[in-house]
């Protein structure tokens, strides 16, 4: 195996929120763990996208409320411009249109910042490893959602995925990496990248998050607590 790979050096973040203080307290989180580095911060989503440009995070954390361009169309703007770099969104506001639009526009995680500060680091390592993560209590609205609007929401062809393509929607709902999917199914890591891109277009899902919610909605993963 290379030893360069990104497991092996610490997970690469910008922060993007507009109260200094806040991102403060999130840097001091982050700076707990050694395998996390905080490469950049930004007061608004210009300034998060020039940045992301000339940094390459592995995970860009954005605010919703901020001033300029808000950080919903951030996320649009980096999922379209660099899709290399992991988004998650980082908020006071938890409402489920903010999370519905987060996910439609491309976000890789969801956490609130009421969220236990664990859950922060358990989300940049899961994005910034090509994962999705949504903290528990984000997931518990997600799921009761999908369960409220079952009857208006068809289920997703879920017949059309192979034995193994439900295997590895199985390890997208329980926000696994690619690396740790195929450590999971016995398989090399660029097997276990066309099957995911099998499986997003055969679900008709945009991105990972998408998809695990389509694993939570077929009960491939553990219901979270509501």
């Amino acid at each position: 195996m290379d030893e360069t790979t990104p497991s092996s050096r610490p997970v690469r973040v910008l922060l993007a929120d507009d109260e200094a203080m806040v991102r403060a307290g999130v840097r001091a989180i982050l700076a707990r763990d050694p395998r996390v580095e905080v490469v950049a911060e930004a007061g608004d989503g210009t300034e998060a996208i020039a940045l992301s440009r000339r940094h390459r995070p592995d995970v860009a954390l954005l605010d919703i409320r901020m001033p300029g361009m808000d950080g919903l169309t951030a996320v649009a703007r980096l999922h379209r411009e660099l899709p290399s770099v992991g988004v998650i969104v980082l908020t006071t506001f938890g409402q489920d249109e903010y999370i519905t639009r987060a996910l439609e526009e491309g976000a890789d995680g969801f956490l609130l910042k009421a969220d236990d500060p664990r859950e922060l680091l358990n989300g940049v390592h899961a994005v910034g490893a090509g994962g999705a993560y949504l903290s528990p209590r984000v997931a518990g609205r997600v799921v009761a959602g999908l369960r409220a609007h079952r009857a208006a929401h068809p289920q997703r062809p879920l017949e059309r995925l192979t034995e193994r393509e439900r295997e590895v929607l199985a390890g997208l709902g329980a926000g696994l990496s690619n690396a740790e999917i195929a450590a999971r199914l016995h398989l090399v890591e660029g097997t276990v990248k066309a099957h995911v891109s099998s499986v997003l277009g055969k679900l008709g899902a945009r991105n990972r998050v998408e998809a695990a919610i389509a694993a939570y909605e077929a009960g491939l993963v553990p219901r979270a607590p509501r």
